[in-house]
């Protein structure tokens, strides 16, 4: 089972995608912790990935979909895998496409978690209100003003992305304003479908 989960910042993408991990014993790839893996393991890609962030600069895509390739490859990602965050853009879902043609593979699914993004703010500062009355850590991200900006890059950079899997017929919108177990059963549903 290959899927991507798109959604904004707050949608509830690793909450669902942690679900589907215990579920399915498929793991989620994180390109933010592939990259690491790739660097600290001084793999081809990796070295070259290391190389541009040790410069300032931004991994292009064409790394990025080295790392999804090799990471892919991997004992573990052979009954499917999860991308969770990625693709980002519209290059990235092309790419992605391309290079999982070139190895006989397609997604499965890919699964939107729609949400009013008006109400995301209020979700994430209840977020981070429960972590601290429950003595854990607030993640960096369920600050407001940092949250706002993320969302701005969301709608700028990969809300386009959406579409190009709906024009393809491979989109399947869940609502995500829905009570967590209320998502999980829609996912359930979308799965066996």
């Amino acid at each position: 089972m290959r899927l991507i989960f798109l959604g904004p910042p707050g949608a509830g993408k690793g909450t669902q995608a942690t679900r589907i991990v215990a579920k399915h014993g498929i793991p989620q790839l994180s390109t933010g912790d592939m990259l690491r893996a790739a660097v600290a393991a001084g793999t081809p890609v990796g070295l070259k990935a290391k190389a541009v962030m040790d410069a300032g600069g931004l991994v292009s895509d064409e790394i990025v979909i080295g790392i999804v390739a090799d990471r892919i490859e991997e004992a573990d990602a052979k009954k499917g895998f999860i991308l969770d965050g990625f693709p980002r853009t519209l290059a990235q879902a092309e790419a992605l496409d391309s290079m999982l043609a070139g190895k006989g593979l397609k997604l499965d699914k890919v699964l939107e978690l729609r949400v009013d993004q008006s109400k995301l703010v209020d979700r994430i500062v209840r977020r981070a209100e429960e972590a601290r009355a429950a003595g854990q850590p607030v993640r960096k991200d369920d600050d407001p003003e940092v949250f706002k900006t993320r969302l701005e890059a969301y709608n700028r950079d990969t809300a386009i992305v959406a579409p190009y899997y709906e024009k393809r017929g491979q989109l399947t919108p869940i609502d995500g304003m829905q009570p967590i177990e209320q998502v999980a059963s829609a996912i359930d549903q979308a799965l066996a479908g």
